[in-house]
């Protein structure tokens, strides 16, 4: 038990000097640890909301909406497959999405009824259900008489809504990083929710504004055929809609509306760049955009052959611009014009690089922590954590001595650097909770100690040597020890798995900071006290 190979020795003392590297940059000087070379570790930790100051925000993901979305496209499918059919099914009704979404369509003819059944079923997408993944339609087509009812199936809403979360969460880190936010922490909270957490920030109007645009970006022709008299009048002929300009206004105060084709020339994610620029015209600001090859080939047929027409470019459901087509657009870019600032114009440019959000994001909680609370939080937290630390300190010198309380010091501060270590590693937020779970994990750190050194002591009054009080003394500990250690770990883990922000940030520590000290108590202890007896060979154990 208390012979240590050579390679051992060596493993603990490498464990030692990377725990040591990794806790340096914490302590050096910006200066010093930016010009660190890159095999070398040259990141610390950084400090969470709650010490460091900034922003929260808690959003919600509008799932209705993307199941909307695929409603109205199969009622416009529906009605294509219709009216396309041979000869084609009349019907009473036009397909229709009702308040409780489902597609209703009425027929004509009960003698169509089977026809349209089966027309509606092809419209239909696989979607993965099971264990093993089986291929089921994501629509379900019933009848009542020769009213035809279509619904999404269970499967398809559960699974297009987790990818529009999973998607809002990709699109929200992409649109923050662009900002230059550092270090910001985006987590899915729940089935619906995003949490997003921007350390440093303490205004966050900018960011609020480019998360509550969906940025759904659309080129459409304008209708000509079609005044909005008549639109308004209730004339607005199929594959034609309404849509409101977002800074034109009428002599009235009210909005410019606009009847445009419904069917989408180009879409956002046919962009591959978007900046902010000037008109060399002008000396507005605009956005430039860079199409892919089928973006690129689209627009130039259409504006190629639309020449002395307007187009509209829509953004959310608003019309920002409608120029009229000068004379064909080549070689894949193109420019947005409108009452932009330059704020504006980067903000719009940022929203179009990320990419649009499959459905609206609800903010639905928003906090913020000045940096003078978060500064009252470190402080604190770091009074707490010190006074824990001394009086270990003090307590364990005492009960045993300056050899083997000495020691156990020793693992106590090689157990704190291993753990903070760790954390710099892992790049993980030291949060107020965090500081908690050091605070306990020095406590837990000692007792171990304890447990070895009263066994010891228990071993030494009974009479036995030095080398088999000490063998002994960590042989009979070990299983109080680790039972002790792996249930604290098995609650960390389940807090870590059920619990988020603060509660994770605390698990994290906590589990982290079991298994360092398990390390210090158990292995680095036990070399120091074999070294110190293979070499000294004590009559007596001063413990």
């Amino acid at each position: 038990m208390l012979y240590f190979p050579r390679w051992k020795i060596i493993a603990v003392i490498a464990i030692i000097l990377a725990g040591l590297a990794y806790v340096a940059p914490n302590v050096l000087p910006d200066s010093v640890r930016n010009a660190i070379p890159a095999p070398f570790p040259s990141k610390g930790m950084y400090l969470g909301l709650d010490l460091r100051g900034g922003s929260q925000l808690l959003l919600e993901v509008d799932t209705r909406a993307v199941l909307r979305e695929r409603l109205n496209a199969i009622v416009d499918d529906a009605r294509t497959a219709l009216r396309g059919a041979e000869p084609p099914v009349r019907y009473t009704s036009p397909p229709a999405v009702g308040a409780d979404n489902v597609v209703r369509v009425t027929l004509g003819d009960a003698a169509d009824l089977s026809r349209a059944i089966k027309l509606i079923e092809g419209l239909a997408n696989p979607v993965q259900t099971g264990a093993f993944g089986m291929n089921q339609p994501d629509i379900a087509v019933t009848n009542a008489g020769t009213e035809v009812q279509v619904r999404l199936s269970d499967a398809a809403a559960m699974q297009r809504a987790t990818a529009a979360v999973q998607q809002s969460i990709e699109v929200v880190r992409r649109r923050i990083d662009e900002t230059g936010t550092a270090e910001p922490t985006i987590q899915r909270q729940g089935t619906g929710r995003i949490l997003v957490q921007l350390p440093g920030v303490d205004d966050p109007d900018r960011i609020k504004r480019l998360l509550g645009r969906t940025a759904k970006l659309t080129f459409q022709m304008v209708d000509n055929n079609t005044s909005l008299a008549d639109a308004l009048a209730g004339r607005l002929p199929p594959g034609s809609v309404i849509v409101p300009s977002e800074n034109e206004f009428n002599v009235d105060g009210s909005l410019v509306r606009y009847v445009l084709r419904s069917r989408a020339i180009i879409t956002g994610e046919m962009l591959v760049d978007a900046h902010p620029t000037t008109d060399g015209r002008t000396g507005q600001p605009v956005v430039s955009m860079r199409f892919d090859p089928t973006g690129s080939r689209r627009f130039g047929e259409t504006t190629a052959e639309n020449v002395g027409k307007r187009f509209a470019i829509v953004l959310d459901g608003k019309v920002i611009s409608a120029p009229v087509i000068q004379e064909p657009i080549l070689g894949g870019v193109g420019q947005i014009s409108g009452n932009f600032t330059i704020a504006t114009a980067n903000e719009l440019a940022v929203l179009l690089r990320a990419g649009a959000l499959p459905a609206p994001l609800d903010i639905i909680e928003e906090r913020t922590v000045g940096p003078g609370l978060g500064a009252d939080s470190v402080r604190a937290g770091a009074i707490a954590a010190i006074v824990a630390f001394a009086l270990c300190l003090a307590y364990v010198f005492a009960a045993y001595g300056p050899l083997f309380g000495g020691i156990a010091n020793l693992a106590l501060l090689l157990n704190i650097t291993l753990l903070l270590g760790a954390l710099s590693a892992l790049q993980a937020a030291l949060t107020l909770p965090g500081i908690a779970g050091v605070a306990l994990t020095m406590g837990m750190a000692v007792d171990a100690n304890v447990l070895i050194n009263e066994r010891i002591r228990e071993e030494t009054a009974a009479g036995k040597t030095p080398f088999a009080s000490i063998d002994a003394g960590y042989k009979r500990a070990m299983a109080t020890i680790i039972d002790s250690n792996l249930t604290t770990l098995i609650s960390g883990v389940i807090l870590y798995i059920l619990g988020t922000g603060p509660v994770r940030g605390f698990a994290v520590t906590l589990s982290i900071g079991i298994l360092t000290s398990m390390f210090t108590a158990v292995t680095f202890s036990r070399l120091l006290v074999s070294l110190y007896v293979t070499r000294v060979r004590p009559k007596l154990l001063p413990v």
